[in-house]
């Protein structure tokens, strides 16, 4: 049985500019959670105590998540985000459609990550050269 073929590393690192679209699609989901204040207070029951804790809590856990990027557990995190974004249409249904609209983002960014993953294996990312050994 004959080893897999290895390949040097990409010219340049791909996962560095995938890093930065994820905080960035993190940090314009917390804008545009934080545009849910109003429509929770004029659309729903209005604000209560319990609608800012929880909206406060996922905006603040996008925040922290943002930073979280480079982490192996990266991906898996903004994917359970997207369901806490879900869970919040008990608020009001709009949140849930912000959930829904981010989570179907954050499945294209996890198909893209797989993409590069495959393609760095096979050595058909820029600059990859089969390993003579």
């Amino acid at each position: 049985m004959t080893d897999p073929v290895r390949f040097t590393p990409p010219t340049t690192d791909p996962w560095k500019g995938l890093r930065g679209v994820m905080a960035g699609t993190l940090i314009l989901e917390v804008i545009v959670l934080g545009l849910a204040f109003p429509i929770v207070a004029n659309l729903g029951p209005g604000l209560t105590w319990l609608s800012v804790g929880y909206l406060g809590f996922v905006v603040a856990a996008h925040i922290v998540a943002a930073g979280l990027q480079g982490r192996s557990y990266a991906i898996r995190l903004d994917l359970g985000l997207q369901a806490l974004v879900i869970a919040g249409g008990f608020l009001q249904w709009s949140v849930a459609v912000i959930g829904v609209i981010f989570l179907c983002v954050w499945v294209y960014i996890a198909y893209v990550k797989h993409d590069v993953e495959v393609r760095m294996a096979k050595g058909m990312l820029p600059g990859q050269r089969p390993i003579d050994e």
